[in-house]
């Protein structure tokens, strides 16, 4: 067989042989690196998903793995603390005070008050806020949190496999970032315990997606069926949900202030990127045709903030109608203290959990249409007639003819879709008897297209000498925190 230098094929090829040569390590750090030289191009976010061969090249070095120690010492760890009661494991490469991927966890463990849940991180993607994590769990379920040595990926793996095998839970939730080999080669058929591969990296390339011996979560539509009718992978359909807050039944009209209040929540990995359309740039405009402020809530580059204050300056928008907050503890209520009225999806990256949240809150939703990628637009997690659009002007020709009954109706539209899909209660029902769960999954949008003259026009910006130098910089940054965890 003939295999192309810098081909799939051959990057398996020297993992095998690896592999063949007793270097474990060496096999997983070959998918791991692949995966991080993926995910680290902007010119590949949804654009590639999955790689069978990666996978079942994971499963050949967990199986290896497991047999060179069956029959020795299994359970380094000593798990004394259930006293009988069920045990789940969660295996995570790192836990992070923002974003969803940690709250997404936390759901989990709390719908399940009567089971004792046991997470493991590898450590493969850097250091887990710990102290955040168990400050966030303060009441709830019992809990136990557990970080892999340090070590080469062998070690881990070895370490991973050795401590479920101890553990013996009922079930495993696989919650891998997209490059953490160790996270999924722990996962042979042949450990012998049921588990989910929850797909909540679900904008690039991600290890596990194609593990057929798991029950595959999607967490939105747009993933469900792009597994499905493109990957061809049996999955499930678990929809997000969060924690109702409530929603606040007497807003301020607009006669009680002025203009219109709107907000996004995204840090600057969601917003701050190449495109052919420019946070950064546009907000001082909606600020303008709105007449009223404009909440932005995820740490930016100073840079960014920069920008936007001058492109206020230019405009001659006062500074106090842009709110700059760099983190929240809860984004529901911070956008009812602010009585926002309408809320402006992150692009060209999306948040699904954070519109989780805005819909709960009774709050409209404008979405953005990306150029070629409709994971990446999230139209279908919010309720068909939410407003979107692709062209700037569009969107503020919407925002200028904003009136206060329209944003009433389609507040309560939005609370509708929260409850019929978001509720906390949707989780539990799924979680006590999975196999009977069943909820319609959302169809996908119809007036979604592709854009792709734009996005070769952004392709090609992309194509100079400083990103080349800052995405050369911002791997190394990204492996030196692998390799010093």
């Amino acid at each position: 067989m003939i295999e192309f230098a810098g081909s799939v094929r051959s990057l398996v090829a020297s993992a095998n042989k690896a592999l063949d040569e007793g270097s474990i390590d060496s096999a997983l750090r070959i998918a791991h690196d692949f995966v991080e030289r993926v995910v680290t191009e902007p010119l590949f976010t949804s654009q590639v998903f999955a790689s069978k061969s990666l996978d079942d090249l994971c499963l050949r070095i967990g199986r290896v793995n497991l047999e060179s120690f069956v029959g020795k010492q299994r359970a380094p760890l000593q798990f004394s603390h259930s006293h009988g009661r069920p045990r789940v494991a969660y295996i995570v490469s790192r836990l992070q005070r923002s974003g969803g991927h940690l709250r997404l966890i936390l759901d989990f463990i709390r719908s399940q008050p009567e089971k004792d849940h046991f997470v493991f991180s590898t450590g493969v993607a850097g250091p887990s806020d710990k102290f955040f994590f168990e400050q966030s769990l303060q009441g709830a379920a019992t809990v136990f949190f557990f970080v892999a040595p340090r070590g080469d990926f062998a070690a881990r793996l070895t370490w991973l496999q050795n401590s479920l095998l101890g553990c013996a839970p009922e079930h495993i939730f696989l919650f891998n970032h997209h490059q953490d080999s160790v996270a999924v080669a722990a996962l042979p058929p042949e450990l012998g315990f049921p588990g989910s591969f929850c797909h909540h990296g679900d904008h690039h390339l991600c290890l596990g997606v194609h593990l057929d011996h798991l029950t595959h979560i999607d967490f939105h539509p747009m993933g469900f069926h792009y597994c499905r009718n493109e990957l061809g992978v049996e999955s499930q359909y678990l929809p997000l949900t969060f924690e109702d807050k409530g929603v606040l039944r007497e807003k301020i009209g607009f006669a009680e202030k002025p203009g219109v209040t709107s907000a996004t929540v995204a840090r600057s990995n969601k917003v701050e990127i190449p495109y052919y359309v420019n946070y950064v740039d546009l907000i001082p405009q909606v600020i303008k045709v709105t007449g009223g402020r404009h909440v932005h809530i995820g740490k930016l580059t100073p840079w960014a903030i920069r920008r936007m204050r001058s492109n206020m300056d230019a405009l001659g928008i006062p500074q106090d109608r842009l709110v700059y907050i760099d983190w929240t503890s809860s984004v529901w209520e911070s956008l009812q203290k602010f009585n926002v009225d309408v809320y402006i999806a992150s692009f060209p990256y999306g948040a699904g959990l954070t519109l989780i949240e805005v819909m709960g809150a009774g709050i409209p939703v404008i979405m953005h249409r990306h150029v070629y990628s409709r994971v990446l637009s999230g139209l279908e997690l919010a309720y068909p007639e939410a407003f979107n659009w692709d062209d700037p002007d569009r969107l503020l020709d919407h925002l200028a003819n904003l009136n206060c009954d329209d944003l009433r109706h389609e507040g309560g539209v939005a609370r509708m879709w929260y409850e019929t899909y978001h509720r906390p209660e949707i989780l539990k029902l799924f979680l006590s008897a999975p196999s009977e769960f069943q909820l319609p999954v959302p169809s996908l949008v119809s007036n979604f297209r592709q854009r792709s003259d734009e996005w070769a026009a952004w392709a090609e910006a992309q194509m100079n000498v400083p990103r080349m130098l800052y995405r050369s910089l911002y791997r190394l940054g990204r492996r030196l925190r692998t390799y010093l965890s």
